[in-house]
């Protein structure tokens, strides 16, 4: 059972996920830093070659609070592209999307007819 989680570990679109979840200052502030990542990954991953595919929940601790990342992926010419990236905060159910573009403090975006 370990070979299996060390595997989901050493992939790409697992470290991907790990290291924008850390570096998002939205789930820092949620959960506080540092922010590491919990001992049972689920889900699966599938690679060969150059493509592939990822489903993975991912747990994050903080000294603050918990949470998971939840990753949906597809690897083609030996890159990921990252469909679903969010991490869903355990207190308080709210979800932080990681692939949203950031837009500047206090501004918010217009509705067009």
């Amino acid at each position: 059972m370990l070979f299996v989680f060390g595997l989901m570990k050493s992939s790409d679109a697992y470290k991907d996920a790990v290291a924008k979840a850390k570096a998002h200052p939205s789930v820092q502030k949620m959960i506080g830093v540092p922010i590491e990542e919990g001992m049972f990954v689920t889900g699966s991953i599938e690679i060969s070659g150059p493509s592939g595919k990822a489903n993975l929940a991912i747990p994050i601790s903080g000294p603050d609070g918990e949470g998971t990342i939840y990753v949906v992926a597809a690897k083609s010419a030996g890159e990921w592209t990252f469909s679903t990236l969010v991490v869903e905060i355990e207190k308080t159910k709210q979800r932080i999307d990681l692939l949203e573009q950031k837009t500047e403090p206090n501004k918010t975006m217009e509705k067009r007819p």
